[in-house]
């Protein structure tokens, strides 16, 4: 991982911190327990906690992006965030011991009892409280993991663009983002998921970015699943951000570039049309619309690829549709200097697999990074759509942000 020595003994310490007092309340919790059970359940709480170690020196050392990777952060992941949730409770049992305290000093017969060496318990509701609370985040990620991960779903989209040409109304596209092949564990339901995309026989398909994790290689065991996606008027598709192999380190220069040049091919094998920075037209009898796609643009620190002026250079037709992997490109550029730009398709977030979706309410820690984190944004006759994305990185799941395949259907007449 890319983690100076520095952030790496500061996040040691924090952990290391949080098994310390978990360990001192899991004592605190035994005291009723008989001896013998009560030292076999420290020794086991230890040997966790080492393990927990363990594991977090490993992930310093190993490659992101990977299955095991993706595992082995879940369950450091669940581990500590039930240890966390947890010790809140009992950090607010020691506050009220500490109060406890202060006002027993005040109070002869109390100052008795603590001179003879009895303790205020801390509270039973509280320390059960405790250990109900920390199963809540361990119990919702297992879930996350064996039901959310390939519950794919089929959005249905109809949008409305004025200048529409005919020959495309009610033309049926769809988008697929983020698959990240690296992440898949089964194979089976990765199919599954583009069976249901060709069951909707769309007329064109979009891909918009982050095919892998970090290398094109993460592919191979998948790539006869996606070449099956296939439409009339094409797939056309561009790189995301985890494409170019920027979160891992090469052994040359050389290897990097080999890497893209292997995932440029790929698409090419599986008959993708990989846009860099160019535009195309698409036709329909004497009608035709521009599909512009650019490399990866992203605000703030995520790279800076796409050229959009060499994009949108001598493109043609009524209605201009812009494929670019990151959302945040909208704000920052194309819509202040791209005004007949009709529609972007974009994906990146995931929604952060984490969120609540009933019917038009829809919450993830994502909008806090992402001002359009996913579906539809509309400015004017401006539209933007942020795909979910059909997979997942870092955490092997979904909760509540399931994964989708967007099926579109243009009009020129108004919905």
């Amino acid at each position: 991982m890319k983690f100076s020595v520095f952030s790496f003994i500061l996040i040691i310490l924090f952990l290391a911190w949080i098994e310390i007092y978990a360990y001192q309340a899991t004592k605190t919790l035994l005291k009723n327990v008989k001896a013998n059970r009560a030292k076999w359940l420290k020794r086991i709480y230890l040997l966790q906690a080492v393990a927990m170690m363990a594991l977090v020196f490993y992930l310093f050392l190993s490659q992101a992006g990977t299955v095991p990777f993706s595992f082995i952060i879940s369950i450091i992941f669940m581990s500590y965030a039930a240890k966390l949730i947890g010790l809140v409770f009992v950090f607010i049992d020691d506050i009220r011991r500490a109060i406890a305290l202060f006002f027993a000093g005040k109070k002869r017969r109390k100052e008795k009892k603590i001179a003879a060496g009895k303790k205020i318990s801390r509270s039973e509701f509280l320390a059960k409280t405790a250990v109900a609370a920390a199963t809540l985040p361990i119990v919702t990620m297992s879930f996350g993991i064996v039901s959310g991960a390939y519950d794919y779903r089929i959005r249905r989209r109809k949008l409305y663009l004025p200048n529409l040409p005919s020959g495309f109304n009610g033309i049926k596209m769809a988008q697929l983002s983020d698959i990240h092949s690296g992440s898949f564990f089964d194979k089976k339901a990765v199919e599954g998921g583009v069976n249901l995309l060709m069951a909707e026989k769309p007329d064109v398909v979009f891909f918009t970015g982050d095919l892998v994790n970090n290398q094109t290689k993460e592919l191979n065991e998948y790539f006869d699943i996606f070449s099956k996606v296939k439409a009339d008027l094409g797939v056309y598709s561009t790189l995301g951000n985890h494409d170019y192999g920027d979160y891992m380190q090469w052994t040359s220069a050389q290897a990097k570039q080999k890497n893209l040049q292997d995932m440029i091919l790929a698409h090419e094998k599986m008959g993708w049309n990989l846009m860099m920075n160019e535009n195309k037209s698409l036709k329909v009898g004497g009608d035709q619309i521009s599909l512009i796609g650019v490399e990866n643009w992203g605000a703030g620190r995520f790279a800076k690829y796409g050229d959009l002026d060499l994009a949108h250079k001598n493109s043609e037709g009524d209605v201009k549709i812009l494929l670019s992997h990151d959302p945040s490109h909208w704000d920052a550029q194309v819509r202040p200097k791209y005004n007949d730009i009709d529609l972007m398709f974009a994906g990146h977030t995931h929604g952060m697999q984490l969120g609540v979706e009933v019917g038009n309410f829809r919450w993830s820690p994502s909008q806090w990074m992402y001002p359009q984190w996913a579906d539809l944004y509309t400015e004017g006759n401006h539209h933007l759509y942020v795909n979910r994305g059909f997979g997942f990185l870092g955490f092997p799941g979904r909760i509540g942000i399931l994964p989708e395949i967007t099926i579109f259907e243009l009009t020129n007449r108004p919905v």
